[in-house]
């Protein structure tokens, strides 16, 4: 508890108010340098560049405590146009009646079943073209 920010900032200015959320902010950071999935480059008329934002979150245990303070930098994918920007969407999310489904099959077939959780599963997928973003407000690398 003494870790954790009790309060879900709005706005990055918020954010960096608190170290708890600076933490968070920096955890994320890390991921992208840590998979080596961007390199500032000097920016060009003919790039279309999409913006980001950050995202807070205070994730909840059973009890609805809060044990951790998440950042996220998405994209603000309405500046993408479709057959433009992108071609489809998709997000790997089980439906509850599949995981049900293997659950009871594995039951029944006496199989073993671990769990993990991928904290940044969307970093690791591939992509055939390049992709300009904005830095997140705050964080400039020259």
């Amino acid at each position: 508890m003494a870790f954790v920010s009790q309060v879900k900032p709005k706005t990055i200015a918020d954010a960096i108010e608190d170290n708890n959320w600076i933490n968070a902010i920096h955890e994320e950071l890390n991921q992208f340098t840590q998979n080596e999935v961007w390199i500032v480059v000097p920016r060009t008329k003919q790039m279309n560049v999409i913006g980001t934002k950050w995202v807070f979150k205070n994730k909840l245990d059973e009890q609805g405590v809060i044990v951790r303070n998440k950042a996220g930098l998405v994209a603000k994918g309405y500046n993408q146009e479709e057959n433009i920007d992108f071609g489809e969407t998709y997000a790997p999310v089980a439906r509850l009646e599949a995981v049900r489904l293997l659950l009871a099959y594995a039951c029944m077939n006496g199989f073993k079943l671990q769990q993990m959780d991928v904290k940044s599963a969307f970093l690791n997928g591939y992509i055939d073209e390049e992709v300009y973003v904005s830095q997140p407000l705050g964080f400039k690398d020259l």
